[in-house]
């Protein structure tokens, strides 16, 4: 069969799976797969609260135990070499606080093998490894959190504030200043005793020469606030219980991510709550709403991705050819429509003349909208928006927030503007480079390119347009890749990239373009695919994941589309490639391509293997058709 009826006999299957998976209220529901921290972490809360949750708690374990590989150890994700420690201890700690394995079971004596030849458990690095081992009482409470809690109540206009850190920072570092302040551990008969594990370690290294500046310019500030040291510090406390009230969800949640919300829980237990207090009820039943039942094994997302999968596959249907008439488009642009954020969050400290606009990543996020979640739902409803005034406001309001978050240098972040402060990144925490600040990325940038030059038909000639550009040309790889931020890795950043600046009108023969489109093609794979492994993401430079994905192949080819006004052979035989892969159900299929935090946190959203292939076909078929 010759390829464009396969690639039409594709699109036209997609499309009705697609609009049969609907749900009633007009979403598409898929998991957003995290790694087993989420559910180890769980556990631990469970167990800490002593709430009766036992069928859960036993799915919870099964699902983290069948995930340990033969020499003992779990992986970040599949082609890891060896496994991760701060994996392996989490897993294993949670394993034994279930009640449902003991030290003496084989794969825990292999477990524990593992990280005794590792180091033992205070070799861990990750931030949240240590918490949640500190809370236990496994862990002393780790020394790098130094930042004294006063901190919190510098004002925005301290050289240094609590603002200067990103949303997802802030959210984390609240409770867990509670706790580190308070020295916070909570034991019952239950809590495993990894003392056998704790082997002995260097001194801690001193702190980074820049963090040491940052700590200066921190107790400089406090020392200019007015007040006595036990009257200030009591405020500070009142300042982070009331931060992380505020910014409870309706749900229970809080800020809809599932790590700070079980943050924040085992924080109100320091500061003295009832373990069956309303806001920790709360809580728990918010999560208990994020929990996925994945082949029969449960999983708790950190969020659940709702609004995400359902502008995108509400746009890709209609670059499929499925008119905004359709019952499906309407009831999702409707679902979407009702999720178009009012309130003023975090960001509006960030804008001069805030107005709320944007859309969130789940449903239960009314706080904290994003520019890549935003610039998805306002493609979803962009034809319908044409064409009924009701919806007008509604991408007007999307379309100015957008254009508010971009930063002075001209790119785009991912949550909030001006969020950029790189001192704050030397703070000596594992992964704080990452997620400390919010600067502009690869990434979002061309993501949000794309949308102004393909939906909402702006282009170069405009300055602000130009000047995202220009941040990409500033911002690209030696080898002509660009480095993405939110998925896996130089793949998906060269795919952004090179969409936007095509969507925007740059010139197919720019060197920066010809740099880029030769770097993909460097990296096909002989089968026609491409594949990218996570530790690209820690490593900071691109290595393949010796196999062929479906997302990262449809980046790939969507990208070289875009540029190419004749499909190149290397095009044609990754069309095949990709029309194969969409009826594979292997590891490949499922292996994580969105990322989170490099080297610990990565996600495989379910719904990546409908949604990119889709945008692909369709803009294959769009732009060769009639060749």
């Amino acid at each position: 069969m010759p390829v464009w009826n396969e690639v039409d006999e594709e699109i036209r299957r997609m499309r009705a799976s697609l609009e049969q998976w609907q749900q009633q209220d007009g979403s598409w529901r898929f998991c957003f797969e995290n790694s087993l921290l989420t559910d180890a972490y769980m556990i631990i809360v469970l167990r800490t609260l002593e709430v009766p949750q036992e069928a859960l708690i036993k799915q919870l374990h099964d699902r983290i135990a069948a995930e340990q590989a033969p020499n003992g150890a779990w992986k970040v994700h599949q082609d890891e070499a060896d496994g991760h420690l701060d994996t392996t201890v989490n897993a294993y700690f949670a394993l034994l606080y279930s009640g449902y394995s003991q030290k003496t079971d084989e794969p825990m004596m292999k477990a524990a093998r593992f990280i005794t030849s590792k180091g033992g458990i205070k070799q861990v690095k990750t931030f949240l490894t240590k918490v949640f081992l500190a809370t236990a009482g496994q862990y002393p409470w780790p020394s790098s959190i130094m930042i004294p809690l006063e901190f919190l109540l510098l004002p925005m206009t301290s050289p240094v504030n609590f603002f200067d850190f990103s949303g997802f920072a802030r959210v984390h570092f609240a409770p867990v200043l509670i706790m580190a302040d308070l020295k916070f551990v909570r034991k019952n008969t239950a809590t495993p005793d990894l003392s056998d594990l704790t082997l002995p370690v260097r001194k801690d290294s001193e702190s980074p020469r820049g963090f040491q500046e940052l700590l200066n310019e921190v107790h400089i500030g406090i020392k200019q606030l007015t007040s006595l040291p036990q009257q200030l510090h009591k405020r500070a406390i009142r300042y982070a219980e009331t931060y992380m009230l505020e910014r409870i969800e309706a749900d229970g949640t809080l800020y809809s991510y599932a790590t700070c919300t079980l943050l924040m829980i085992l924080s109100l237990l320091a500061l003295g709550y009832d373990k069956n207090h309303p806001t920790i009820t709360a809580a728990l039943n918010g999560l208990y709403s994020m929990l996925w039942n994945i082949n029969g094994k449960v999983h708790l997302q950190n969020s659940p991705s709702t609004v995400w999968d359902t502008a995108l596959l509400a746009a890709a249907l209609q670059q499929a050819g499925t008119s905004p008439d359709h019952p499906s488009i309407a009831k999702a642009v409707h679902y979407l429509h009702g999720l178009q954020q009012s309130k003023l969050g975090d960001w509006r400290f960030h804008v001069a003349h805030p107005v709320p606009g944007g859309w969130g990543f789940s449903e239960s996020n009314t706080i904290n909208p994003d520019v890549d979640d935003t610039t998805a739902a306002l493609r979803a409803i962009h034809a319908t928006a044409q064409r009924n005034p009701e919806y007008q406001d509604v991408w007007n309001r999307g379309l100015n927030w957008v254009l508010s978050m971009q930063n002075k240098d001209g790119g785009w972040p991912a949550f909030e503007r001006g969020v950029t402060n790189k001192l704050l990144t030397l703070v000596p925490i594992d992964g704080a480079s990452a997620a400390a600040i919010d600067p502009s990325t690869a990434d979002l940038t061309g993501r949000t390119l794309e949308f102004l030059g393909a939906t909402a038909g702006l282009d170069i000639r405009q300055t602000f347009v130009l000047r995202g550009a220009d941040w990409l040309f500033s911002n690209q790889e030696a080898d002509g890749s660009w480095y993405g931020r939110w998925g896996v890795c130089y793949i998906y950043g060269t795919w952004a990239a090179l969409t936007g600046l095509m969507a925007v009108r740059t010139k197919p023969d720019h060197p920066a373009v010809r740099k880029a489109v030769d770097w993909l093609l460097s990296i096909q794979n002989e089968d026609g695919g491409w594949g990218e492994s996570c530790s690209s993401d820690s490593s900071k430079h691109y290595i393949p994941l010796g196999a062929s994905t479906p997302s990262q192949t449809a980046w790939a080819l969507d990208a070289l589309i875009a540029v190419c006004d004749e499909p190149l052979p290397a095009i044609r035989k990754g069309m095949r490639q990709l029309l194969l892969l969409l009826h594979k159900d292997d590891w490949t299929t499922r292996y994580p391509t969105g990322a989170g935090l490099p080297g610990s946190f990565y996600s495989d959203y379910h719904s990546y293997r409908y949604i990119w292939p889709l945008f692909t076909l369709s803009n294959y078929k769009k732009k060769y058709e009639h060749l």
